[in-house]
């Protein structure tokens, strides 16, 4: 938010300006926008130096988190009025659009729908072994037990036959489901149920992971390593 005391506010100390950013490149994401918001409520309104103040101390702090600012779009925005949202704002005659640089190649654009567009679309780790650690498991009348997750790599498909591990439980996989529809394959990032057979509620638990047993399943070991998110 680019009004008086605004952007001092979020960018101070325990700021959420700071701690979105942090967050976000803790978590892994690894592309950045930077919408600079309420371009109209600068002094004097629409201010070409209170935007790149801003862009500049922004930089420095992404940059310190471990974001490369020459591949981070920054666009003055007005959301309320709709300035550079979807088309460019003729209040800002001073900004000539924001450019990036990255290894897949340059972007460039007026408005921030041009940014969002630009974003690369992750790849989806399908060729790595199937992991699905459980977040829940539930016993549903009429199918049975159905464990609950997120595919973090590989894929899961009905017919599958997979091992939980460390209880080193075996079953196959009779049905996968995603927002009560059924799935031929279920790939990373997708939040699935599960239908097993021959496996009661009571033998699995959140925190189990699920991998296919014929292809590098789950196994203990002895370190490793982790970022932990305090």
């Amino acid at each position: 938010a680019a009004g008086t005391g605004e952007f001092e506010a979020g960018i101070s100390k325990n700021g959420q300006t700071r701690e979105h950013a942090l967050l976000a490149f803790t978590l892994g994401v690894k592309q950045l926008i930077v919408g600079v918001n309420k371009m109209d409520s600068t002094e004097p309104p629409y201010s070409e130096s209170r935007f790149e103040e801003i862009k500049k101390e922004v930089s420095s702090y992404i940059k310190k988190i471990g974001y490369n600012p020459a591949a981070v779009p920054f666009v003055p925005i007005s959301g309320w009025h709709g300035d550079n949202m979807l088309e460019p704002s003729t209040k800002m005659p001073w900004f000539k659009g924001w450019a990036v640089e990255r290894k897949e190649g340059k972007a460039d654009g007026k408005c921030l729908i041009e940014a969002l567009d630009a974003i690369l679309p992750p790849s989806r780790p399908t060729e790595k072994p199937l992991r699905l650690p459980l977040q829940d498991v539930y016993k549903i009348g009429g199918i049975g037990t159905v464990p609950v997750g997120r595919v973090e790599t590989g894929v899961l498909k009905p017919g599958t036959v997979v091992v939980f591990a460390p209880a080193n439980l075996t079953t196959e996989v009779k049905s996968v489901e995603m927002h009560h529809e059924a799935l031929q394959e279920a790939v990373p990032g997708d939040n699935v149920g599960f239908n097993v057979k021959n496996v009661s509620v009571k033998e699995l638990r959140r925190g189990y992971v699920a991998g296919d047993s014929k292809a590098s399943p789950p196994r203990g070991a002895a370190d490793f390593t982790a970022q932990v998110i305090v």
